[in-house]
C-alpha cells in the first residue's frame, strides 16, 4: 500500500473524541522526555540493578562493610583457580578453532567462483538454531569414545581419537556452534572491501597467501574480531554444555552449582559472576580498542568488490572436499539429534539399532505445555525487545535530547552480560517479593524469565530497529505531517509499514536467539509446569532413559526457530516488493 494517500485527505483530521483512539495515537501523546525516562527506568529495574546487587554483594561482607576477602578466599581454592584457567583457556581455544572453521569457509566463498557458494553460507549458520547443550549430547554418539566414528576407526584402522573428553569436548562442541557468528561477520567485511585495493596489491605482486595476508585480512579485521569477541563471550558464560557434558571445573557451572546447593547467600557465587561479567566487557572492550585509530573504509562508496576468482579442476576438488567435511562437522549435532529422536536403541553401534516414534508422543503427551511456554516467553520478550528498540532508536536518531545516546550504551550493555548473572541478580534483588495484592512471591513467576530473555536481546533488536529507523529518510515523516497527518498516524502508516522488514529482523533474531536459552532459564524456573523448551531438554538429557524424548523436543526446537528464520525472511522479501512498488507509483 502506498504511503501517501494516508496522510491526504479526511483519513488526515484529527479523530473525534468518541472515536476510539489507536495505540499509535496513545505513542503520540508520550513526549520524547517521557520516553526517555520510562526507558531509563526498564533499564535501571531489570538491568542495571541486579547486576549491581549482584557486584555490590561481591565486595562487602555480613555487615556491609567493604572487602576484598571473598575475592581472596576465591583465587586460594584449587578448585576455584582450576576453574577460572578453564573457563579462559577453554574460551580462547573455542576462538582459535571457531576462526580455523570459519575464515576459510568465508574467504572460499567470497573470494572464489563455484556453485552452492550461498547454500553453503547458509548450512554455515544452522548451528546457531540448535541449543549448544543438545549438540553436545548428539556429538557424543557420533565423536565420542564409543560413537559413530570412533567406532569405525577403530574396526578399519585399529585407534580412537578421544575428541569429546573433558575440556577438550567442551571446546569442540563450542566452536562447531558458535563459529557462525565470525562467519557472518568476516563474510559482511569481505563484501565490503573495495576491489581497486585487491587490483593495486596484485599490480605490486602480491599473490595468494601474501595477498590474503597483507591486504584482505587486514580490511576484513573489523568483522572478524566483531565475531571472536561474540564467540569468546557465548563460550566464556556458556552453562548447559559443560554441565551435560559433567564438565564442572569451569566457571559457570561453579556459579550454578554454589548458588543452587549452597544458597542464594553464598559470596563466592557473586565473585564468580564478576569474574564472568569482566572478562565479558574486556573481550568487547579489546575487540573495539584494536581497531580505534585504524582506518578500514574503502576508496568509494559502491565501488567494486573482490574479483571472483575460477578455481582450476584439482583446486576445485580440494575446496570442495574440504567444504564438505567441514559442513560434515558442523551439521552433525544435526544429525545426530535427528537419529537420536527416532532411535530405539542406539549404543555401541554406528547407527541405531531399531526406530520409534514414541520419543515424540511421549513429548507431544508431556511437554506440549514446553512448547507453549517457549511461543509465549519467546515472543513477549521479542515483541518487548522491538517496542523499546524502535523507541530509542527514535530517540536518538530524530529527537535531540542531551543524554539519548546514554539509552543506547545501557541496552547495548546487556550484550556482556551473562544470562546466568543476570539470573542471579533477579533471584537476589526480588527475595522476599510478592507479586501486587498476592502472597506469591515474583522469583517463583515466569514474568522474570520473559524479562531475563528481553534484556539479554534487547541489544540485537535494537541494532537492526537503528538500521531500518536509519533507512526511513525523515522528509518522509515531514511530508506526511504537512499533509496533516497526526505524529501516531505518521508512526502507524508510515514508518511502521517501512521499517517492517528491519523491526521483523530484529523480533527474529530476539525469538530465536531466546528461545535456545538456558543459562538463564535453570535458575529461573521454579516450576516444570513454568519450563520452556530449552530447560526441558535440560531435564530429559540429564539421563540416557530420558534422552529419546530430549532429542525429539530438541528437533521441535530446531523445527521452530527454522520455521520462524524462514516465514520472517519471505516477509521481509513481500515488505520490500510492496514497498518497491508503492514508491514506483
Amino acid at each position: 500500500m502506498s504511503a501517501i494517500p494516508v496522510a491526504a485527505g479526511p483519513a488526515a483530521s484529527p479523530p473525534s473524541p468518541s472515536t476510539r483512539v489507536s495505540w499509535t495515537s496513545r505513542l503520540s501523546g508520550i513526549g520524547p522526555w517521557t520516553a526517555f525516562l520510562l526507558i531509563l527506568a526498564f533499564l535501571l529495574v531489570f538491568l542495571l540493578v541486579p547486576v549491581g546487587t549482584v557486584i555490590y554483594t561481591a565486595f562487602v561482607n555480613e555487615t556491609g562493610a567493604l572487602t576484598f576477602g571473598h575475592f581472596a578466599t576465591f583465587f586460594n581454592q584449587g578448585i576455584f583457580r582450576e576453574s577460572f584457567f578453564n573457563s579462559l583457556m577453554v574460551s580462547l581455544a573455542s576462538v582459535l578453532f571457531a576462526s580455523l572453521i570459519a575464515v576459510p569457509l568465508a574467504y572460499l566463498t567470497v573470494r572464489f567462483e563455484f556453485r552452492g557458494a550461498l547454500l553453503i553460507q547458509t548450512l554455515g549458520v544452522l548451528p546457531l538454531i540448535m541449543p549448544p547443550f543438545v549438540g553436545a549430547v548428539a556429538l557424543q554418539l557420533i565423536f565420542g569414545r564409543s560413537g559413530s566414528v570412533n567406532l569405525l576407526l577403530n574396526d578399519y584402522f585399529g585407534f580412537t581419537v578421544p575428541i569429546m573428553d573433558g575440556l577438550v569436548g567442551v571446546t569442540f562442541v563450542q566452536s562447531i556452534h558458535y563459529f557462525p557468528f565470525i562467519l557472518l561477520n568476516l563474510v559482511a567485511a569481505m563484501r565490503n572491501i573495495d576491489g581497486a585495493m585487491e587490483e593495486s596489491a596484485l599490480n605490486l605482486g602480491a599473490k595468494g597467501w601474501r595477498l590474503f595476508r597483507r591486504v584482505i585480512f587486514p580490511l576484513s579485521m573489523p568483522g572478524y574480531l566483531a565475531g571472536a569477541a561474540l564467540v569468546f563471550v557465548k563460550v566464556f558464560d556458556d552453562l548447559g554444555t559443560p554441565l551435560v557434558m559433567g564438565v564442572t571445573n569451569m566457571l559457570a557451572p561453579q556459579a550454578y552449582l554454589r548458588i543452587t546447593s549452597v544458597g542464594i547467600d553464598d559470596p563466592l557465587g557473586y565473585v564468580i559472576s564478576v569474574i564472568m561479567i569482566t572478562f565479558s566487557v574486556l573481550a568487547l572492550w579489546m575487540a573495539a580498542r584494536v581497531m580505534k585509530g585504524k582506518d578500514y573504509a574503502t576508496l568509494q562508496k559502491g565501488g567494486g568488490a573482490l574479483q571472483k576468482r575460477r578455481l582450476s579442476a584439482w583446486e576445485s576438488l580440494l575446496a570442495y572436499g574440504w567444504i564438505g567435511v567441514v559442513l560434515l562437522v558442523t551439521l552433525a549435532p544435526h544429525i545426530g539429534i535427528l537419529l537420536m529422536s527416532f532411535s530405539k536403541v542406539w549404543s555401541f553401534s554406528v547407527l541405531p539399532d531399531s526406530y520409534t516414534l514414541e520419543h515424540y508422543a511421549t513429548v507431544f503427551g508431556d511437554s506440549s505445555r514446553m512448547i507453549g511456554n517457549t511461543l509465549l516467553y519467546c515472543v513477549l520478550s521479542a515483541g518487548l525487545d522491538v517496542i523499546i528498540g524502535t523507541a530509542i532508536a527514535y530517540l536518538i536518531l530524530r529527537t535531540k535530547l542531551p543524554a539519548r545516546q546514554w539509552l543506547d550504551h545501557l541496552a547495548s550493555a546487556a550484550l556482556a552480560i551473562p544470562g546466568l548473572v543476570l539470573a542471579i541478580g533477579y533471584l537476589r534483588m526480588f527475595k522476599g517479593v510478592n507479586l501486587p495484592f498476592t502472597d506469591t512471591p515474583v522469583v517463583t513467576t515466569w514474568v522474570l524469565i520473559m524479562l531475563a530473555y528481553a534484556v539479554r536481546r534487547l541489544p540485537y533488536a535494537l541494532r537492526s530497529c537503528m538500521a531500518a529507523l536509519q533507512q526511513v529518510h525523515i522528509s518522509l515523516e515531514e511530508a506526511a505531517q504537512s499533509l496533516g497527518a497526526t505524529r501516531g498516524r505518521t508512526i502507524q502508516r508510515v514508518m511502521v509499514p517501512l521499517m517492517a522488514g528491519g523491526l521483523l529482523a530484529g523480533f527474529v533474531t530476539s525469538f530465536i536467539t531466546a528461545a535456545v536459552e538456558l543459562s538463564a532459564t535453570i535458575l529461573l524456573s521454579s516450576a516444570q509446569s513454568q519450563a520452556p523448551m530449552s530447560y526441558g531438554i535440560y531435564l530429559y538429557m540429564q539421563s540416557i532413559s530420558g534422552r529419546g524424548p530430549g532429542a525429539a523436543l530438541g528437533v521441535l526446537a530446531v523445527v521452530v526457530v527454522g520455521l520462524g528464520t524462514y516465514f520472517s525472511h519471505r516477509f521481509v522479501e513481500r515488505s520490500r516488493t510492496t514497498v518497491s512498488g508503492a514508491s514506483g507509483h
